[in-house]
Formats: structure tokens, C-alpha cells, sequence
């Protein structure tokens, strides 16, 4: 499945330090999902104590990273 950054998203992991293996992380193997709004999915994942939050959907082949923040800060 390949994988696509929206430009906010993109944006978002600039600004609060965000790398895409952090995302892949969370998206491979997350400690928490849940349903989002319009057909999105929130990924949580665990890395170095922080909490990270992922909101990605599917479209055919291809899944979407919308955004991407540290919770807690």
C-alpha cells in the first residue's frame, strides 16, 4: 500500500518534530486506534513516553496521513 503526506500534514511534522518513521511506527504497530471523523482512523503510539497521534484514511491503494501531534504538549 503505498503511503501519502498531505501538505498540512507534511507542515504539522516540521513544526513539532515529527519524522516519518515516527508515523510508520505508529501506523505499523498502534497501541491504540479509533474511528475519526469523516472516515478517518486516529493511530496512538508510544515512542520515548511520548504519545503521538496519527489521523490517516484509506482511498483504493493508497493511505493518507492527514496530520500528525505529540498529545500532551
Amino acid at each position: 500500500m503505498r503511503t501519502e503526506y498531505t501538505r498540512h500534514a507534511r507542515r504539522r511534522m516540521k513544526w513539532r518534530k515529527i519524522s516519518e518513521s515516527d508515523i510508520e511506527m505508529a501506523l505499523r504497530d498502534p497501541d491504540k486506534t479509533e474511528i475519526s471523523e469523516k472516515n478517518r482512523l486516529n493511530a496512538y503510539k508510544y515512542i520515548n513516553n511520548r504519545l503521538i497521534k496519527v489521523t490517516f484514511c484509506h482511498e483504493d491503494d493508497l493511505m493518507k496521513i492527514i496530520t500528525a501531534v505529540w498529545k500532551g504538549e
